[in-house]
């Protein structure tokens, strides 16, 4: 049996120690660990306590260790305020006989963020979502259904959108 060439060692052996360093100096892609880097410490939000929004936007915060979220609107260093938010449902085309075909689904917020001396940090900023749905008259309930997984899908998005916009606030 023949041994393996000297230089095959050496270039695995080199291979081996780049992989060990890479590994060893803690290398990472910018946010692949979730965390994100805002520019205040404690955030106040002006969602209702029932919204299905801000429990997912306070739930991503939380998960993230250097933003509180606090209850007193004067003791936050920013100041998340929702101008309006709405889901819409419209007919996007009918068949033949004249019955729905498909639907279109919206979901929008205006939001927008202030610091502790009331100075926009970023301004009113609008968000809309769209998903459209095939309907079936006679899969009523599995259509509901689908509708409610469409509309928590854009929630998921819309709160994933709120926390890169908040990333990019930055200090004036």
């Amino acid at each position: 049996m023949m041994n393996p060439p000297r230089n095959y060692l050496v270039r695995l052996l080199a291979a081996v120690l780049t992989v060990a360093m890479l590994a060893g100096c803690g290398f990472q892609l910018r946010g692949s660990n979730g965390q994100y880097n805002m520019a205040f410490k404690s955030i106040w939000l002006s969602f209702n306590e029932s919204s299905p929004l801000g429990t997912e936007l306070k739930r991503n915060l939380r998960a993230g260790d250097t933003v509180r979220i606090v209850t007193d609107a004067s003791k936050a260093e920013a100041l998340f305020d929702v101008i309006s938010e709405s889901r819409g449902k419209a007919i996007l085309s009918l068949n033949s006989l004249g019955r729905v075909r498909e639907y279109s689904l919206s979901y929008t917020l205006v939001f927008q963020v202030r610091d502790a001396n009331n100075r926009q940090l970023l301004a009113p900023t609008e968000i809309t979502l769209r998903r459209n749905i095939a309907f079936d008259e006679s899969q009523v309930l599995a259509k509901e259904s689908e509708e409610a997984l469409l509309y928590r899908d854009m929630q998921s998005d819309l709160v994933q959108q709120i926390l890169r916009r908040l990333v990019a606030i930055k200090p004036a």
